[in-house]
Parts: structure tokens; sequence; C-alpha cells
């Protein structure tokens, strides 16, 4: 059951924009299209793509894409709770939390997303493709998988401490 993020306060970050073409009888027809990222820096982040054939309609597109896709990410403070590797097709991505003051060691579309979610300190490589909506999905991946140590003892239905060791 997905939950309702409605109500949230969203910041758009547009991500990348490119121009396509399909081929048809008569020629080349041009399109746009659009990948950005929503999130309330607060551990809520979504993305989507959009297609169309002007740059705003394209924007408008993903926006909305991106708010019906949002996840919830499990933090620990400002960073993540552990190291994780995130894969999307040949995009791959390392994510490995860091000390408070560390700031974001990200590269590019990579970057945008963990600030974008609301993470402060944490250390990132790409590890494979470099294709933005790759690494963008990637990146998700990982995100996604991210379970706090409260969360893991829930589910094993264990304490806390017997989850640490």
């Amino acid at each position: 059951m997905k939950k309702d993020y409605s109500n949230l306060e969203f910041k758009e970050v547009l991500v990348d924009t490119k121009r396509v073409s399909k081929t048809v009888k008569g020629g080349r027809v041009a399109r746009f299209s659009a990948l950005i990222i929503v999130g309330d820096g607060n551990g809520h982040i979504g993305y989507g793509t959009g297609k169309a054939a002007e740059v705003p309609e394209a924007i408008r597109k993903a926006t909305e894409a991106a708010k019906r896709n949002v996840i919830e990410v499990s933090l620990k403070g400002t960073t993540i709770p552990h190291e994780i590797i995130g894969e999307f097709g040949a995009g791959k991505v390392l994510l490995k939390p860091a000390a408070p003051g560390t700031g974001i060691i990200a590269g590019g579309k990579m970057r945008a997303v963990l600030e974008t979610a609301g993470i402060r300190d944490i250390r990132g490589k790409s590890l494979r493709s470099n294709n933005p909506v790759n690494v963008v999905k990637a990146t998700f991946t990982a995100l996604e998988q991210l379970r706090t140590a409260e969360q893991v003892a829930l589910t094993r239905g264990i304490s806390v401490e017997a989850v640490a060791k």
C-alpha cells in the first residue's frame, strides 16, 4: 500500500533535459525529455521523467510523475544507517555513511538526489554507467533498501542491541 505524500511541500530539481527525436515517414519528429527529482529535505524523495514537444510541458509531466513516485528514506541523523550498493540497468552506485561535517561527497546527478532527500553527510561513488537516468534510478534503489537498526529489530522481532551485534 502506497502512502499519501500529497500534503508535503516538495522542492523540485531539474536533473537532465535532452532533445530526442523519432524518425517517421515524413522525417524526424523532435521532442524534449526531462528528468526531475522532488524532495522535502526530510527523507521523502521521488523522481520522474516526462516527454513532450516543449521543454516546460516535459518538466510539468516529469514533476507530476515524480510526485506519484515518492519513497521514504531511512536516515540516521544527517547520514545513512549503513553502506549500500544500488543497481539499475548499467548504473551502479556505492553509498557510505559519513561523520557529521563531512558534507556530500558525490558526483553530479547522485549529489542532486542526496541533497533533495535531506542527507547532509555521505560519501558516494558511481561505479559503472554515467547515464543520468540510470544513476538516479540506481541511487533510488540504494536509498529504498536502507534500514535502520530499529526497523530491522522490529522485522525480526528481536531487540535493537541484538541487531547491533
